[in-house]
């Protein structure tokens, strides 16, 4: 369930509030396939099901930054601007990998307010940690503080 906000006020009280996690989704090797064709990073560990499979993860694994795009994915999932003029991705914080995604894995969104404050022209800066959560695995593949910019009408 999407969480709605509509006013700085409301970011601003939602520090450690968890918006919860998204629906589960299947970590295609065609997607890691995509990736590696769009980023040019052809490494064996992420495209070569033959190689891979005798190899440090016993199969083929998503490249850290895919798995990091889909923060992207998730955030909308998880939360919501109601009344919102402008809002911008104003980067990341700590961005960590701790576990491999395999290919055909199942991952999912969590996320958690971890920041917010108020910032020049009525805005606010919204820090939302999301964790990507590997089914089956006590590491999640990868932990991000978003950071954005959010203007209300």
């Amino acid at each position: 369930m999407t969480t709605r906000f509509d006013s700085v006020a409301a970011v601003l009280a939602a520090v450690g509030r968890d918006l919860g996690c998204t629906e589960w989704m299947v970590m295609a090797q065609e997607r890691i396939q995509r990736f590696a064709d769009a980023t040019d990073d052809q490494q064996w560990i992420h495209v070569d099901p033959v190689r891979a499979a005798a190899g440090p993860f016993g199969g083929c694994v998503a490249h850290g930054y895919l798995t990091l795009g889909l923060a992207n994915k998730f955030l909308p999932q998880l939360v919501a601007y109601d009344r919102l003029k402008m809002g911008v991705n104003y980067g990341c914080e700590r961005v960590r990998f701790p576990a491999p995604v395999r290919a055909g894995a199942r991952i999912r969104g969590r996320g958690e307010v971890v920041a917010a404050e108020a910032v020049k022209g009525d805005g606010v800066q919204v820090t939302v940690r999301i964790t990507v959560e590997i089914d089956g695995s006590d590491k999640p593949g990868c932990v991000v503080d978003t950071i954005s910019r959010l203007y209300f009408e």
